[in-house]
């Protein structure tokens, strides 16, 4: 942590709890952006995943799955 990070949460954990719950809000938003390369990544897996779904053996209803194991 570099030393004006360490100032940042120092000052922060001085903050009254709103203050502070708002500060988390703000980072997590500014955190919070679409990657365009990460979104491509979770498009293919979900592919992938959906062709082993309709290649693979049948599935069973979550009715059926439970039911199994109880």
């Amino acid at each position: 942590m570099s030393i004006l990070t360490a100032e940042i949460v120092e000052n922060a954990r001085r903050l009254p709890d709103l203050d502070k719950i708002q500060l988390v809000e703000l980072l997590m938003a500014d955190l919070d952006q679409p990657d365009p390369e990460i979104d491509q990544l979770w498009i293919a897996e979900a592919n992938h995943r959906w062709e082993a779904v309709q290649q693979g053996p049948p599935t069973s209803s979550m009715k059926e799955t439970f039911g199994k194991y109880r």
